[in-house]
């Protein structure tokens, strides 16, 4: 099977692409080069080729593959940080919200959420006034610091509380607000920004890439690094490095420092997915825990829901995070405490961890206590490491790390400003003839098919339609009950620097997240599709699968653990 790269004009196939890129950066001296393609490293990027700097950036694993593909998927203030009295950090947000609502309206969405007082937190009625209440005092406050509003917070009935949640139990329901966030698709985001420093501005970009050493003449002058695809090794030259790697910030820091006390305190957030009809809700709702100050979310997407987050210590391997037993069962435990119709670990059909880079700062406080700031630090070396934040202030982290190296550069910035603030990424502009049903009719698609094209690449859609006429057969399913066709996987390895089965089914399409097993079902067909273009021998087609089927094993260990059903039973 011929790759089908020549459908898109301007392609030359993923590994030639690759193998351009990996020359590059052993020939050429960067102005800037970043360690570790996640949200924030995505940014720096393209903060950074943006304002003209010859970038590079380098990522060990895949674009995203962290945390943040692992996210609540929320564009958000934070609600529970008023709590808390961060008001500079909700508004610090809630002004990026706006930005990201402007520069990817093709990924970034307005969403809705429900925030019922049930009688379960709030023990008796004159109890549930007083958190309607204070419910009110906040969300105004939110809707205050949000500046330009989505749409003004609103009071519900009780009627009109269950018609949008019928899931709740009526008789616990003593009223409700309706507040508007935002909603993304964390991976799809920090692809967007990535390709957006690539395809617009010229950075060069390398995933499964992995820094090695940190190379210093005095200060920090670029960096050794490992293709991890052929074992290459390469010294990559430049003039400032930006250690933009998250949870792992720690050990990128001791390549260049040496051994010094940790500034990462790293917090898990779990989530799980359910068909919609398990729980039945018509906008995403937060849910306050019993007997705990957190909530929890629940958002619908597409035909399933997905529940999360629990917020605890984490000490265990950094690249290894688990949804346990004790997790599943908190998240089962606060949805169940609400709801007429209990659910249990039968119905998870996916789950998944991630890791918060919180600071460490007051060692009596929980991790949920944490400030979700920001901060920028310069090594003795000139090493930049930019850490902490949230999925929805990576922009304003970019651009304060770029400054910061800017400095380092003994340059001006005045020189060089940030031009973020009102930079469309890659896809915002959609045509409207993207928006034709004709368009479906010329391509041989379903009007349904081309709604979720269109909702997922924005503009870049056309390209993606390329390739279906190219290949008629490219618009089947990908996989069964999914909907996500075949011509999808195909891009992700032509156009979106996918080099396996897990970036192209966990990242590139989020099929792994929403049903494992039937993720895992589908390993074969989807090997076979892509193989040719990655020029998998049998040996490595075998290894992708079984790779893709033991990740699948491990996000459905908490729900098939044979004590799972003893304590759903049980709760219910």
């Amino acid at each position: 099977m011929a790759p089908a790269s020549s459908a898109i004009p301007g392609l030359k196939g993923p590994l030639g692409r690759r193998a351009a890129a990996i020359a590059r950066l052993g020939s050429e001296r960067f102005d800037l080069l970043v360690v570790g393609g996640g949200i924030t490293g995505s940014g720096v990027a393209l903060d950074a080729a943006s304002r003209g700097l010859r970038t590079a950036l380098l990522e060990r694993d895949d674009i995203g593959s962290g945390t943040s593909s692992r996210s609540s998927k929320l564009v958000h203030g934070g609600v529970r940080y008023l709590r808390q009295g961060q008001f500079g950090l909700v508004h610090e947000a809630l002004t990026e919200r706006r930005r990201l609502l402007r520069n990817a309206p093709h990924l970034v969405r307005p969403l809705p959420f429900l925030y019922p007082v049930v009688a379960a937190e709030a023990g008796h009625r004159s109890r549930a006034r007083m958190l309607q209440a204070a419910a009110r005092v906040g969300l105004t406050l939110y809707d205050v610091l949000g500046g330009r509003k989505l749409h003004p917070t609103r009071r519900l009935t009780v009627d009109e509380t269950v018609r949008l949640m019928p899931a709740l139990d009526p008789d616990r329901v003593t009223g409700a607000f309706l507040y508007y966030d935002a909603h993304a698709d964390d991976a799809r985001l920090t692809l967007a920004v990535a390709r957006t420093a690539a395809d617009r501005f010229g950075a060069t970009i390398a995933n499964h890439c992995e820094v090695t050493d940190i190379r210093h003449e005095g200060p920090v002058h670029g960096v050794v690094a490992r293709d991890r695809r052929t074992d290459r090794e390469l010294h990559v030259e430049a003039r400032v490095v930006v250690n933009a790697t998250g949870v792992w910030a720690d050990e990128v820091r001791r390549l260049d420092e040496g051994s010094h006390p940790g500034m990462i305190r790293p917090a898990k957030g779990v989530h799980f997915t359910i068909p919609r009809d398990r729980l039945p809700v018509e906008t995403a709702a937060i849910l306050g825990v019993a007997g705990d100050e957190r909530v929890i979310f629940v958002v619908p997407w597409g035909e399933h829901i997905y529940v999360g987050t629990t917020d605890t210590d984490y000490d265990g391997p950094l690249d290894a995070p688990r949804c346990t037993e004790a997790d599943l069962r908190y998240l089962l435990d606060a949805v169940n405490a609400v709801v007429r119709d209990p659910i249990g670990p039968d119905d998870v059909t996916g789950t998944w961890a991630g890791l918060r880079p919180l600071i460490r700062t007051d060692a009596t406080k929980t991790t949920d206590q944490l400030s979700r700031k920001h901060a920028v630090l310069v090594s003795p070396s000139g090493m930049v490491t930019v850490t902490g934040g949230k999925l929805t202030t990576y922009r304003q982290m970019a651009s304060d790390a770029v400054d910061a190296a800017l400095g380092v550069l003994d340059e001006p910035t005045r020189r060089r400003p940030s031009r973020t603030k009102r930079l469309p990424l890659v896809g915002a502009e959609v045509p409207s003839k993207l928006r034709d049903p004709a368009t479906a009719d010329r391509f041989g698609v379903s009007g349904d098919v081309l709604r979720h094209l269109v909702d997922r690449y924005g503009g870049l859609a056309t390209e993606v339609l390329e390739l279906l006429r190219a290949d008629p057969s490219l618009s089947a399913p990908l996989i069964d009950g999914l909907p996500y066709v075949r011509a999808e996987a195909r891009y992700a390895v032509e156009a979106e620097w996918a080099l396996d089965l897990l970036d192209v089914l966990s990242r590139r399409t989020r099929a792994l997240l929403l049903d494992a097993d039937a993720t895992a079902d589908a390993a074969d067909d989807v090997a076979e599709l892509i193989g040719p273009a990655l020029e998998w021998d049998r040996a490595e087609r075998r290894r992708q699968i079984e790779a893709l089927r033991d990740e699948a094993a491990r996000a459905q260990e908490a729900a098939r653990d044979p004590h799972a059903a003893l304590w759903s039973a049980a709760g219910a």
